[in-house]
């Protein structure tokens, strides 16, 4: 969260924000507040999640874009937590503070249990379980249309480590900017078919899912926009092979193998994608990593770090400066 967002919330934005959505605020606990600031809370034995998004973050019409694409993907099938209407009937309510304002969400909470690492990393049927729910999405986002265009959702360019890569990149890590450059480039190259272009999660990974009777429940969908849907497959297959870093290629390579092969699985059993496409997700494995690169440089104290952080950034600048994807293959050839 940025400096300045912090210093303009205050008790009384939670408390208005709570009530608003008829919220006992003693209940309310702080789970995360790193873009947005996120409480559960509970009503007659069950769990809700509050989220407040700073209007710098998400203007209001992009937080409704982005609960208009839940709420159809929820009364079409996915297992998602379905947006909460507030006690005037409205899915958000805004909260001025200032010249800007904060937008109050509320959700209902994901049921299940949290699949982290390293128990993620061998587990097939999660991954064709992953495959699947992305696949649905997918299908879902070839025939969505938004209720009005106002809150129609950004495209991938706009994400906001990209926008502001001068923000948080030092001026002197030139081949950094020369990657972004060369990255975005070719990307803006491909060609948006309907089969192969919509709107995407932007961010499905172990920790915004929960696992439940073998079924995943998504939640923040915080980061959706419209891009190729292989970007949202690049960007789970990144998380799952990141780990990886300190050992050898062969591992990382071995990995990759192993969760497209039931990754791919699942996702067919929903939708159809030209192997064309798979072919292009080393570029977005790139995108990826240049993102969390980015975001790092944001929120990491370089003064204060773990072995692991330290040769994960030194490594990914490397990757990042020289061109190469975290991994070359995707698919046994």
């Amino acid at each position: 969260m940025e400096k300045e967002v912090k210093n303009l919330f205050n008790e009384q934005i939670l408390e208005e924000s709570a009530s608003r959505f008829g919220i006992d605020t003693s209940t309310l606990n702080l789970l995360g507040s790193f873009q947005n600031y996120v409480y559960e809370y509970k009503r007659q034995n069950k769990s809700y999640i509050l989220r407040l998004t700073h209007s710098s973050h998400r203007k209001e019409d992009l937080v409704k874009g982005e609960l208009d694409w839940i709420l159809y993907l929820v009364n079409n099938g996915v297992s998602a937590s379905r947006p909460v209407y507030s006690i005037h009937g409205k899915l958000t309510e805004k909260i001025d503070i200032d010249d800007s304002y904060f937008i109050a969400t509320s959700f209902e909470k994901a049921e299940g249990k949290k699949i982290g690492y390293p128990e993620c990393l061998s587990n097939d049927e999660l991954f064709e379980e992953c495959g699947r729910a992305t696949g649905k999405i997918h299908f879902l986002s070839k025939k969505y249309r938004p209720s009005s265009k106002e809150i129609q959702r950004h495209e991938w360019r706009e994400n906001y480590y990209l926008k502001n890569i001068k923000k948080y990149i030092p001026d002197d890590q030139h081949k950094v900017y020369e990657s972004y450059e060369s990255i975005v480039n070719r990307i803006n190259q491909l060609n948006k078919e309907s089969d192969s272009f919509g709107l995407i999660h932007g961010d499905i990974n172990v920790g915004n899912f929960l696992l439940s009777d073998k079924v995943i429940n998504i939640f923040d969908f915080d980061e959706c926009q419209y891009s190729w849907f292989v970007e949202d497959i690049a960007i789970q297959l990144f998380y799952i092979i990141y780990v990886f870093l300190d050992d050898s290629i062969e591992e990382r390579q071995a990995q990759t193998y192993g969760f497209m092969e039931n990754f791919m699985k699942g996702y067919y059993k929903e939708n159809y994608i030209d192997e064309y496409w798979l072919k292009q997700i080393p570029i977005f494995l790139q995108l990826r990593e240049l993102i969390v690169y980015i975001g790092l440089q944001r929120s990491v104290d370089f003064s204060n770090m773990n072995q692991w952080m330290e040769n994960y950034i030194s490594q990914s600048k490397l990757r990042i400066e020289q061109k190469i994807p975290i991994v070359n293959e995707i698919i046994k050839s």
